[in-house]
């Protein structure tokens, strides 16, 4: 069976007309059985491989010249290596199924096409001198090689990941089953940067319906005719971003002594809830548990007519959680405007993707020389605090 991309797109459908083995797979063309010479003057085959530059299903415009190769440096006929495409030959791990070997860069003026002239001319390039000796020698074998099955969560390429080379780094967070409670405002910041990971599942729980102020501090912009529709924060969240991310569970319900088992099998859970008696139960819950979490919040104080405050990350793995009940408050705050719905975005946005980053630091993703597990951004002096270090 034909991968649908090979089936949509006539420059990927040109190549395997006419004989090549074409492979998709983790978002990189790959044409397998490329012939060519090595330096001992014996034919090989090889495989080249490419990104690819997508709009949904659609390929574009190739975005780089640039291609890899898996085999040895190819070679003309008196064993010197065709360095008129050789970048470098350093092996690079792109994907965990596709490890390359060389980089080729051939640039013609305005660019290539479409994949099909990239493709064949990089083809020609390195085949000639292996056909020059034996003319029976081809690339165009009509082999149809079988696609493997994607086992990707995404609805569409994740080509961001393939195109900045970091796939490898993105495949850390693919089994992590990861809980969002409370999708007010930061939890849906939360939820929208979590969606574009290939984590296995996100669970997310609220029990109030979506209304219009909550369409003031989520990403995005929301009709009104949704609005008017008055349904749960949770589905109108899960119908946006299951069009990217197949696996958002929705929970619309909140998170309380009777549900707290749904929390179990989760590998990582964000807290975003105002109600400290609700955040001490879950709490509890998951130090017994032994699942790492990290709670959000915003503290907004309105002081002659202007806003001030500070933005809160603190974060409990099995490291470290002494600090939890220093940090975060576990009473029912009344005082903070900030329950009073103030309409803070981008604090939202922010508190958000500090939160993202420290999880993609224990996850591996990125660098943590810091190890912090306390962080806060106040306002007005545009600081930035870590604190509660791991011991």
């Amino acid at each position: 069976m034909l991968h649908k991309l090979i089936n949509l797109n006539s420059d990927l459908k040109q190549l395997w007309t006419e004989g090549y083995e074409v492979e998709i797979s983790d978002n990189h063309l790959l044409i397998h059985h490329v012939p060519y010479l090595n330096s001992h003057g014996k034919i090989k085959y090889g495989t080249l491989v490419s990104t690819l530059h997508l709009a949904g299903d659609t390929t574009l415009k190739p975005d780089t010249h640039v291609t890899y190769f898996m085999g040895e440096a190819p070679c003309y006929k008196d064993g010197k290596t065709i360095d008129a495409i050789i970048n470098s030959n350093q092996t690079q791990k792109l994907t965990s199924q596709i490890i390359v070997n060389h980089t080729f860069s051939s640039k013609p003026a305005n660019g290539y096409l479409n994949y099909f002239e990239k493709i064949s001319t990089y083809i020609n390039i390195i085949s000639a001198p292996a056909k020059s000796l034996d003319d029976s020698v081809t690339e165009k074998t009509f082999k149809v090689v079988k696609q493997r099955k994607s086992k990707s969560v995404f609805t569409y390429a994740d080509t961001n990941s393939s195109r900045a080379k970091i796939s490898c780094i993105s495949e850390k967070l693919v089994e992590q089953r990861i809980s969002i409670i409370g999708l007010g405002g930061t939890g849906a910041y939360i939820l929208d940067l979590v969606a574009k990971t290939p984590v296995f599942e996100i669970h997310i729980f609220d029990g109030d319906i979506f209304k219009s102020h909550n369409a003031f501090r989520t990403p995005g912009a929301t009709a009104i005719q949704k609005l008017r529709l008055r349904i749960s924060k949770t589905e109108y969240l899960k119908q946006v971003y299951s069009k990217m991310h197949r696996k958002i569970v929705s929970h619309n319900y909140y998170v309380d002594s009777t549900n707290l088992d749904e929390l179990s099998e989760m590998d990582f859970v964000f807290l975003s809830v105002d109600k400290g008696s609700v955040k001490e139960e879950i709490i509890n819950y998951l130090e017994l548990r032994g699942i790492s979490f990290i709670d959000v919040g915003i503290g907004i104080q309105n002081v002659d007519d202007k806003l001030r405050g500070a933005v809160r990350v603190t974060t409990s793995t099995e490291k470290k959680r002494d600090h939890v009940r220093n940090r975060i408050s576990l009473t029912d705050e009344t005082l903070n405007e900030y329950a009073e719905n103030i309409q803070t975005a981008e604090l939202n946005a922010l508190n958000a993707s500090l939160a993202v980053i420290k999880w993609k630091k224990l996850s591996g993703f990125y660098h943590d020389f810091e190890n912090e597990n306390h962080s806060e951004y106040t306002i007005n002096s545009n600081l930035l605090t870590s604190i509660e270090h791991d011991s």
